[in-house]
């Protein structure tokens, strides 16, 4: 027979005590770095109104616009940072530098040194998990990559794309922290070609008076929306799903069907003339996007997002939908090999074709002229 209900007790003996409310459900208490810009500032607000959260942690060099997060100014790379992660339950990690104008050196310096001691002061301070986001493109964009990739695919990208090496760094980190730190557990999160407010080479490929297309290539287009990346992380920090973590938008988008939503041409070139002026360009100093990045417009790298799939989670976006935001963020801006032009600049180049390989020629012999005249 069931006791009676609390209330009903309570009734037949007002001198016994109330009965105690049922204990508010106390959630995680969640440390984010690099919370005052970007996707770390989205991840901010969207922690801080959730009832699921405790409370929120809030890492950077400067104040965010995040009222109700608890703010701590300072760089990730100082080891003082251990004092600030006492008391969390998770640490997502999200103070990298991924901007093409910054100094290669030091950005590895900052993305690797920032990783490290974030995971050993998240250690020294009792969390127990550590939430990295990378990139799918550690995977590599490869002629023979299965279409989807899952996430247990081997990481086979090189260091010759712009910020790879610095992810794959962070994968080998990533993998060693249990080890080094037994009780610490590490997700890893690989979105997608990230959009929404994101500026990457392959965000620029889009800027361009013509898509470059390299001949006998197979491009595969699968783009993740940072809200949608803001929802994933946010089931890595309840503990929805663990792991390696990919995410993006349900399916991929053939060269072909972009062309026709974007309205913009092809300009189809020959792999050694394209590959060949990219490099050229670069070595020069013209552009910011080494050969490397060329890549990840020839070759596939759509992952299938199995784990969270499998957790529940699904994108709110879909691959149209984000090449759509993404052509209205680009519009009128001017790009050719991954640089920024002037619109008269812009004009010009799309009266000689717009080409890589013609900029990259009369970069050369721009540069062979001058050399001739100091002679």
């Amino acid at each position: 027979m069931s006791s009676p209900d609390p209330q009903v007790r309570a009734a037949r003996n007002p001198s016994s005590p109330p009965a105690s409310p049922s204990p508010a459900v106390r959630g995680p208490v969640v440390a984010v770095t690099g919370a005052a810009t970007g996707i770390g500032a989205l991840l901010t607000e969207r922690l801080a109104a959730s009832e699921e959260i405790r409370r929120v942690v809030a890492i950077d060099e400067r104040r965010g616009e995040c009222a109700e997060a608890e703010w701590h100014i300072l760089d990730v790379r100082d080891p003082a940072i251990a004092e600030k992660l006492r008391g969390a339950d998770v640490v997502v990690h999200l103070a990298l530098d991924l901007d093409l104008g910054s100094d290669a050196a030091a950005r590895t310096a900052y993305n690797v040194r920032g990783t490290q001691t974030v995971l050993t002061a998240a250690a020294a301070a009792g969390v127990h998990r550590v939430v990295l986001c990378t990139s799918a493109m550690v995977y590599g964009a490869l002629p023979d990559n299965e279409l989807p990739l899952s996430e247990d695919a081997e990481l086979r990208a090189t260091a010759e794309a712009t910020g790879v090496a610095d992810l794959l760094e962070i994968e080998r980190l990533a993998r060693r922290a249990p080890r080094a730190h037994p009780g610490l557990n590490v997700t890893v999160v690989r979105p997608a070609l990230l959009v929404g407010g994101t500026d990457t080479a392959l965000t620029r490929y889009f800027e361009s008076p013509r898509l470059l297309v390299v001949a006998d290539s197979r491009p595969a287009w699968q783009f993740c929306h940072v809200d949608d990346l803001c929802t994933a992380l946010e089931y890595a920090v309840l503990e929805k799903v663990d792991g390696e973590l990919a995410v993006g938008c349900d399916g991929w988008l053939e060269q072909e069907e972009v062309e026709e939503l974007s309205g913009i041409r092809r300009m189809e070139l020959p792999s050694a003339v394209a590959l060949g002026a990219a490099t050229r360009l670069h070595r020069i100093g013209l552009t910011p996007s080494p050969a490397g990045d060329l890549a990840y417009t020839m070759y596939p790298w759509v992952v299938s997002g199995s784990r969270l799939h499998s957790a529940g989670w699904r994108p709110r976006w879909t691959n149209e939908e984000v090449l759509a935001e993404l052509l209205e963020e680009v519009s009128g801006r001017h790009t050719v090999a991954g640089r920024r032009l002037g619109r008269k600049d812009a004009t010009a180049a799309g009266a000689a074709g717009a080409t890589v390989a013609l900029l990259g020629a009369a970069a050369v012999v721009r540069r062979a002229r001058k050399a001739r005249r100091r002679i």
